[in-house]
């Protein structure tokens, strides 16, 4: 039997002048780090250094790119205390219950007992409730929560970036359309009009599905084992003429290229379950046998993520006969070379295509 995979088996070191702190400009001009799973062995990736504006270069006609266009939500409230201290309230997604509440992460959560109010600094007002799990409490607002986070919302950022100099629309795909995460889907962020253009003149077609995330972008894994962490749900579709562009795809032996992590997560809790929209709390970790997916293009993910799982996952999956740690091992090759190289990490950073 397989020994356990420890969180900590997914650890590296980076510097912090490697974590981007504004977009690429223009967004096409970001570097893309190619790792051919085929052509690696354990701890020794294959690797091509592109920029991303190439990447119908790395394509071929035929193939098909899944892309998340969810677009992300001023999710981020300030907000004041009772007594004039600081709090912040990060929206997740409405409750199930049908009472216009939403789950969101409260800060300092431990300080506010059910039932306080929180006032906006458009003059709101957010009624903190009850806990509900993972850390979040249910909370109540005044008046429609669109017209709250139009008033007061901030784009959710990650924390380890410092400022807010670069414009909202920087945080957004430009194929966002449903409003509904908390935070983007950071691989699609490198694509251009221009460059979805020259693709599709390439041959190379373009389908969407829809996650909105959610809280897990947020949680490192927990628990000293990889197995003991549980990921939180999130709401998927995949429309009917994106279904029908995977199956022609396949048909035809083109290649179904997957954009970030969240269209991974989708194609695959569809591929397994046969539902085509719904709730996914679908975690991807090594070893795993993808069915939905046959390349993928990813940012460079935190430690101790979820989402490294993923990848590694999707790296052991292209290298026969390789083990979980093999695929971690070559993974981490390929980062160690894109540092060497000056990429630039996480959600405003570079990218990797994995074919």
């Amino acid at each position: 039997m397989p020994s356990r995979l420890r969180v900590d088996d997914f650890a590296y070191e980076l510097p912090e002048a490697a974590i981007a702190q504004a977009p690429a400009e223009p967004r096409d001009s970001a570097r893309l780090l190619v790792l051919d799973r085929s052509r690696s062995s354990p701890g020794t990736p294959a690797l091509a250094h592109r920029t991303f504006r190439a990447l119908g270069q790395e394509l071929r006609a035929g193939d098909l790119l899944v892309v998340n266009d969810s677009r992300v939500i001023p999710a981020r409230l300030p907000a004041r205390r009772p007594g004039g201290g600081a709090a912040e309230v990060l929206l997740l997604r409405p409750t199930d219950d049908a009472t216009g509440r939403w789950e969101a992460l409260v800060r300092p959560s431990r300080r506010l007992r059910d039932g306080v109010t929180l006032t906006l600094r458009s003059g709101d007002q957010v009624e903190v409730g009850e806990r509900l799990g993972s850390g979040t409490r249910a909370v109540r607002f005044d008046r429609d929560p669109a017209q709250v986070m139009a008033a007061a919302g901030e784009m959710p950022l990650p924390p380890y970036i410092r400022g807010r100099s670069s414009p909202p629309e920087r945080y957004q795909t430009v194929y966002a359309r449903p409003p509904g995460s908390a935070a983007a889907p950071t691989a699609g962020l490198h694509f251009t009009p221009a460059l979805l253009a020259s693709l599709e003149a390439a041959g190379i077609r373009r389908a969407s599905v829809t996650l909105h995330v959610g809280l897990d972008t947020f949680r490192p894994l927990e628990g000293e084992y990889v197995d003991e962490h549980q990921i939180h749900r999130e709401w998927y579709e995949m429309p009917r003429s994106t279904r029908a562009a995977i199956d022609e795809t396949r048909r035809d032996e083109g290649r179904v290229v997957a954009v970030g992590t969240t269209a991974v997560r989708v194609l695959e809790t569809a591929a397994r379950s046969q539902q085509t929209s719904g709730w996914t709390d679908l975690y991807i970790t090594p070893p795993y046998a993808f069915r939905g997916v046959d390349g993928l293009i990813t940012n460079f993910h935190l430690p101790r993520s979820s989402l490294l799982l993923l990848v590694t996952a999707f790296v052991q999956a292209g290298m026969s006969g390789s083990t979980p740690l093999d695929a971690r091992d070559t993974l981490l090759a390929g980062y160690a070379g894109a540092l060497a190289e000056g990429y630039r990490f996480f959600s405003f950073g570079d990218a990797m295509l994995i074919s």
